[in-house]
């Protein structure tokens, strides 16, 4: 039997050589390779971070995608089975239609996944800064931590998303600027809150003011990956007028990890702020290295990646397995460049 697979071995090998070249123009350059210092990562190989006050056996995050409709249901589930099996932190899609009624409202079910989820990995609910605003103006700021509390959530996601509103014909127009809102937010309540964008990033400007606010943490949602100011323009069929242009504008995560790395430098105190790497992470050695680069306490957010695989229960099992195999690989052999400029082996 050994003999036999080992003929089918060496003829595939003979088969697919030239088939299996490599061209140098193709060699990912963000890393040294080095393949001395590990033995292969096995099960016990420990991947845990401590993240939000919780413990993940994995630095992955299931980003907010979407809620509050009826398909979206099984999606959300079998989301929040895999973060219980594989130890992951989530976000939920936006809250919105939960504000009035909560466990009356027919939508609460696809939201309430802490009885899947348990008790002990971060769980966020989510609402747009414009829903925000209209609950300070209307001095009802109670129903986020109804909201919060009926989800057993651990706290709350505001995501800001000036363009996806302007874009959006049934869109709410902002009368306050989002730092407004959100100083006066943390002015007057106590929920933990996480901020993040939508798909277009923040600049230097906006992530400074952020890192000065008490907030828990922030969601990089950078250029790259769903960008849902794109999403609108395609829904509303505007794909050659004024949307273009804007949908184009934005801060890479790359760009972003930049950015927070210099507030650092000048602000030690920021180091406080837990950061979700997400935007355009195609895959998990985008993820490795951006969480590599970065001089925060972070996890690798994704969201399409994530929906891509949750029809099937089996397939997201497999997903999430290799997302994480992959991480343990690549933390065995490959060393990020900056690592060894720090470590002053790079003249």
């Amino acid at each position: 039997m050994q003999d036999i697979k080992q003929e089918d071995r060496k003829r595939d090998h003979i088969d697919l050589a030239f088939k299996s070249e490599t061209k140098r123009v193709l060699v990912d350059d963000r890393f040294y390779y080095e393949p001395l210092f590990s033995a292969h990562p096995d099960q016990l190989t420990d991947l845990s971070i401590e993240f939000l006050g919780k413990k993940l056996s994995a630095p992955l995050w299931v980003s907010s995608m979407t809620g509050g409709v009826g398909a979206a249901r099984h999606l959300n589930l079998n989301l929040a089975r895999a973060c219980r099996e594989f130890g992951l932190g989530m976000g939920l899609g936006s809250c919105r239609v939960l504000l009035d009624g909560l466990k009356s409202n027919k939508y609460f079910n696809d939201f309430n996944l802490r009885p899947i989820m348990g008790a002990d990995l971060p769980l966020y609910a989510n609402l747009g800064i414009a829903q925000v605003e209209i609950l300070l103006q209307e001095e009802n700021l109670e129903k986020i931590t109804d909201l919060v509390g009926s989800l057993d959530a651990d706290g709350l996601i505001i995501h800001i998303n000036p363009l996806q509103e302007w874009f959006q014909p049934e869109g709410d127009r902002l009368k306050f600027s989002p730092i407004e809102t959100l100083t006066k937010v943390c002015q007057k309540t106590k929920v933990k809150i996480i901020v993040k964008e939508v798909g277009q990033g923040m600049g230097p400007k906006s992530l400074k003011a952020l890192l000065d606010l008490p907030i828990a943490g922030i969601e990089l949602a950078a250029f790259g990956g769903t960008n849902f100011s794109k999403l609108e323009q395609l829904r509303t069929k505007n794909s050659g007028s004024w949307m273009e242009p804007l949908s184009q504008v934005g801060h890479t995560a790359p760009e972003m990890v930049d950015f927070l790395n210099n507030l650092l430098v000048k602000n030690n105190n920021y180091n406080d702020k837990h950061i979700i790497i997400s935007g355009g992470v195609e895959n998990i050695l985008d993820g490795y290295n951006l969480k590599s680069r970065l001089n925060y306490n972070s996890v690798i957010g994704q969201a399409k990646n994530f929906l891509a695989h949750a029809e099937n229960y089996e397939d997201l099992q497999r997903f999430v397995s290799s997302e994480i195999a992959g991480f343990k690989v690549a933390k065995a052999y490959l060393v990020p460049k900056k690592e060894l400029k720090q470590e002053g082996q790079l003249k």
